[in-house]
Parts: C-alpha cells; sequence; structure tokens
C-alpha cells in the first residue's frame, strides 16, 4: 500500500494507549499459543490462547510502511506503544483463523516499545526502526522466549540469547511481536510439517501460505505486522512470498549473519524477510547485514546503502527510465514445466520491466533440471549432520522417550518421538548419502566442486535473471501428503540460487484466474550483488500494484481489531 507521512498515521491512533492486567495471569515474558504437542502420530489442532487483553480507545487501520511507523515515532507523532498495542489486537484478531504465531510476546514487545518512547522522550537518538512491529520465524533464537523450531524435540526449549540477525534489529528499535510457526527445522514448502499445527493462507484458509516461513508470510499478508523475518534454504522465503502476496527476500549467502539460526543446512542458510514492500525489505536488510564475530561465514565487506539505491529509482521518476542499461534474462526451460498463470506472471513482469528501459532476452540455465536433485542431496546431507545433536543427551525434549533403559532406547525414542515423519525421512536421505559406499556417488556429485556446481555470476551477457518463484499458486492444504517427491519438484526454480549463493527478491505480479491466488515472480542477481537486485524489484513494484493488493482477511483483520479497541 501508498505509505502514509507520519502526521497523516498520527491521526490513527492516540499518543498512548493504557492498558489493563491480563485476567488470564500471563507469564512474565510470553504467552504461548500452542502447548507440547502429544506423541505423534497424528498431532492435534494446536491449543491457541490470545495475548494480554488489551484496553485502549483507537481505531484500527491498515499498516503504513515501516519506514513511516519509524518516522512518526521518530517525530513523536504517535508512541512505539500504541503502534505495539493495534499490532497485537490484529494479531488477536488474526489467530484463531491463520494460527500464524506459536508465541507471542505481549509483555516483552510493550516493555520494548515503552524503552523507544522513552528515548525519543529525552531526545536519545533511535534507530530506523523504531517502534516497528516485527515477527520472527521460530528457528531463530530469543533470549528468553521459547525457540522450537515447530517440532516436539524442541517444545520447552528457551535459548539464552539472541540470534544476530533479531539483535540487530532489535537494537534498531523495532519491536519483536512473537516467533512465527514454519515446518519443522525449515523442512517443508506449506507449513503443514509443523509440531504444532498448520498455517493458514490469508487469501484462502483452506490453501497452503508456502513454507517454511509460512508464518511470517501469513502475518504480514494479514496486515499483522509490516515486517518478519524467515529463512531461506531453498526457497523458504520466497516462496511463501509468493504464495501469500507478499515481499520475499533472499540475501547473498553471507550478507547476513547466521549466528542463532538453528541449522538445516549450513552451506544453504540465510535469514531473510518478509515485507509488504521492497522498501520495508530494504530497510530491515540494511539493519541486519554485515560482519559478525560469531559467524566466520558473515562476509565482512561494506554493507551498500540498500535505502540509497531505492532512492535513487524513485529519483529517476519522470526522467530517465530507471532500469536503462540493464539487461535482464528471461529464464525458459521447457523441462521446468509452470502453469499458465506462473507463465504469465512473468510475460507481463517482463514487458514492464521493458517499460521501466530494461532489454531483456532469454537464458537457460543448463544445470536447472539437475537443481533439485542436487539440492536433496546436499541438504539432507547437511541436516543429518545438525541434527545429529538433538538426541535426548545434548538437545531434545525426552518425554517420548520416557521408560527408556538404555543409551541406545533414549536417543530412539527421543528422536523417532520428537522428529517429525518429513524432518526424519530427510535425515535417512543425508545418512544415505554420506554413508561410506554412496558419498562419492552421491553427495560427491551433488557438491560438484561446491555450490552444487552452480555459478555465483551469471554470464551470458546479463545483470538480473527473472523467472517464476513456483511452478503453480498456493495448493490446498494436504495436497502434497500423497507425494513428497512432487512437493520437491516443485523446488525447481527456488533452489538454483540458494545452491549459488546469490540474492533473489520475490515480489508479487500476478493472480491465477482459476483460484483467485497471488502469483509472484523472482529476481535473482549476482553474488553480493543484493543492491542491484532490490533496485530491480524497487522498480517493478513502483510500475505495478500487486504488492498494494491485500486478501480479504487483513480488512476483517483490521476491522475486529478497531472493533475490539472501539469496545474496550
Amino acid at each position: 500500500m501508498a505509505s502514509r507521512s507520519p502526521l497523516a498515521y498520527a491521526a490513527l491512533l492516540p499518543r498512548h494507549l493504557p492498558l489493563a492486567a491480563d485476567p488470564a495471569g500471563a507469564s512474565p515474558f510470553c504467552r504461548r499459543l500452542a502447548g507440547p504437542p502429544p506423541p505423534r502420530p497424528p498431532p492435534p489442532p494446536p491449543r491457541r490462547r490470545a495475548p494480554a487483553t488489551l484496553r485502549a480507545t483507537a481505531a484500527a487501520a491498515d499498516p503504513p510502511s515501516a519506514a513511516s511507523m519509524a518516522a512518526a515515532v521518530r517525530s513523536g507523532a504517535v508512541t512505539a506503544e500504541a503502534l505495539t498495542v493495534a499490532a497485537l489486537r490484529r494479531l488477536t484478531a488474526a489467530e484463531p483463523t491463520l494460527h500464524a504465531f506459536l508465541t507471542v510476546d505481549a509483555d516483552g514487545a510493550l516493555a520494548a516499545a515503552r524503552a523507544v518512547d522513552a528515548a525519543v522522550a529525552a531526545g536519545r537518538p533511535v534507530g530506523p526502526l523504531a517502534g516497528v512491529p516485527l515477527a520472527v520465524k521460530d528457528n531463530l533464537c530469543t533470549a528468553g522466549i521459547p525457540t522450537t523450531a515447530a517440532s516436539a524435540c524442541l517444545a520447552n526449549h528457551v535459548p539464552a540469547y539472541t540470534a544476530t540477525a533479531v539483535a540487530r534489529a532489535v537494537a534498531a528499535g523495532a519491536v519483536v511481536l512473537g516467533k512465527t510457526n514454519m515446518d519443522e527445522f525449515g523442512m517443508g514448502s506449506s507449513t503443514e510439517r509443523s509440531a504444532f499445527g498448520p498455517t493458514a493462507n490469508p487469501w484462502d484458509t483452506a490453501r497452503v501460505p508456502g513454507g517454511s516461513s509460512g508464518g511470517s508470510a501469513a502475518a504480514v499478508a494479514a496486515g499483522v505486522t509490516p515486517l518478519a523475518l524467515g529463512t531461506d534454504t531453498g526457497g523458504s522465503v520466497r516462496q511463501p512470498a509468493a504464495h501469500c502476496g507478499v515481499t520475499g527476500y533472499k540475501p547473498s549467502y553471507g550478507r547476513v549473519s547466521r549466528h542463532g539460526l538453528l541449522a538445516y543446512a549450513s552451506s544453504l542458510d540465510t535469514v531473510g524477510v518478509l515485507a509488504a514492500s521492497v522498501a520495508d525489505a530494504a530497510l530491515l536488510a540494511r539493519v541486519m547485514a554485515g560482519p559478525d564475530a560469531f559467524d566466520a561465514t558473515a562476509v565482512g565487506d561494506a554493507v551498500p546503502d540498500y535505502t540509497a539505491a531505492l532512492a535513487a529509482v524513485d529519483a529517476a521518476a519522470g526522467g530517465a527510465p530507471p532500469l536503462a542499461g540493464l539487461t535482464v534474462g528471461v529464464v525458459t526451460d521447457e523441462r521446468v514445466a509452470v502453469d499458465a498463470a506462473a507463465a504469465g506472471a512473468v510475460a507481463a513482469a517482463v514487458a514492464t520491466l521493458r517499460s521501466l528501459g530494461a532489454a531483456t532476452r532469454p537464458v537457460a540455465l543448463p544445470r536447472l533440471p539437475s537443481a533439485v536433485a542436487a539440492y536433496y542431496v546436499l541438504a539432507p546431507a547437511e541436516a543429518s549432520a545438525n541434527l545429529a545433536r538433538y538426541d535426548g543427551l545434548r538437545y531434545g525434549d525426552r518425554g517420548a522417550a520416557a521408560g527408556a533403559g538404555t543409551v541406545g532406547e533414549l536417543v530412539a525414542g527421543t528422536r523417532g518421538g520428537g522428529l517429525g515423519a518429513e524432518t526424519r525421512r530427510r535425515i535417512l536421505l543425508g545418512t544415505y548419502a554420506l554413508s561410506a559406499g554412496y558419498h562419492d556417488a552421491l553427495y560427491g556429485r551433488g557438491a560438484g566442486g561446491g555450490g552444487g556446481g552452480f555459478p555465483r555470476r551469471l554470464g551470458g551477457g546479463v545483470d538480473v535473471l527473472v523467472s517464476p518463484v513456483a511452478p503453480a499458486a498456493a495448493p490446498r492444504l494436504g495436497a502434497g501428503d500423497a507425494s513428497p517427491t512432487a512437493v520437491y519438484a516443485a523446488d525447481a526454480l527456488t533452489v538454483p540460487p540458494s545452491l549459488a549463493g546469490l540474492p533473489a527478491v520475490a515480489v508479487p505480479a500476478g493472480v491465477c484466474a482459476a483460484t483467485g491466488m497471488p502469483v509472484g515472480v523472482q529476481f535473482v542477481g549476482p553474488a553480493m550483488a543484493d543492491a542491484l537486485v532490490l533496485r530491480v524489484a524497487h522498480a517493478f513494484q513502483g510500475a505495478t500494484d500487486w504488492h498494494r493488493r491485500r486478501p480479504p482477511l487483513a480488512d476483517e483483520v483490521a476491522a475486529a481489531a478497531s472493533a475490539a479497541a472501539a469496545v474496550a
């Protein structure tokens, strides 16, 4: 949606919203929305509880951009506490339908918001995200707040430290509302593989939001929060962004620290952003990026000013075409089948890019058909090693192994009862690929000299690639249960950038006529060319309005939150 000025936003909320005590007796730091699941199979529907009761007099409204929110707080036009209360009301209204959150830290969010307000009142500098509500995927550690990776194995895990990406966002003034649902340990593409139950798509609650960052994508699409953190190993930010009609940014590998991320595949995992627009995603990305002493894979290069790169695009409006001089390669490969909606979205995006001054040409990626095979050797192999720690001895809830008489029985009970079917499947695949008789034939070939053999430079005289994000719009809940391999095959267009560590941005670019569900395209650039990819995606959004379209549920959530404020 178009950004509101700070003064326009100030009219939406009063400067202070008094809060009533929580009659349900919230814990000092958070309220869990889903309790520990019973033994598998199958997990029951999650037990949901609303965050602390909020009493105030304010009208809920569609949230403005993150930049406008922060500007309003810095100017004193609105308080961070008011923004937080409004976001918690929207969360409360949306959660029974979506189940996007696993934990809500209402008390902590309000305390953080008041600290921002105190800094503003004292004239101290506040960061670029001052008072902006933020949702965090539940595989990013948060000190004192449960971090489960949506696994029964970690149902009671409360970290003692905070992930670098989260800590940097908080230091910039962001207010963490809670932790979002996901596929267990990031292994899935529908957010159905959560031990605490699935998340629904705000556009159609009978459909998946994508995954594994589906909770974060759903929270942004429903208007609960303008920003959310996700993680992308093979498309887990971009694919749910496309399915939910929001923006998803996957940084270059090493651009953002992985410290505090519960590892799935360490050579592929990246911390990314779900946002309502590229401009908002760039604002958070700039804060998170940079070297980190706790992560040896974090790149030490200076981080470009992403927001300045986008400002240059805006300044070009009415003058020279903002993408003049760039060549965009259009990925065309009949070996990867996409439906008419996905193909049409790319065709329309190409026409838009040309109108913005870019040249386009078709490109073929010779290794594209082997991407899925390489990914599903490399990622499970790393997962097999990374998840070995969840054995009931080092980590892992021992509830499923009650009565174990030996160490072997303890490990088998903890892993067999605490890890879901998809996670166990990928561990077995990885263990097999690393076994003595098959290491060279499987893992060695999949690695292909590093990165699955995929180049970190685009070549072919192109600066950026454009392609569909997924072969089709979001499927119905349960549609992927019959054939896991068919679900894997749908990752064909998202895993190549991950294998090569390239930056990519997924943006809404159309609607499936048959279902009314959003369809996205992704822009991919060379390694460390994040500013370029964000610039192209921002120019595209400046010429289209797909990212401004909201699901009806978002309006219902805003209306319900407004009604709750009116009677409080």
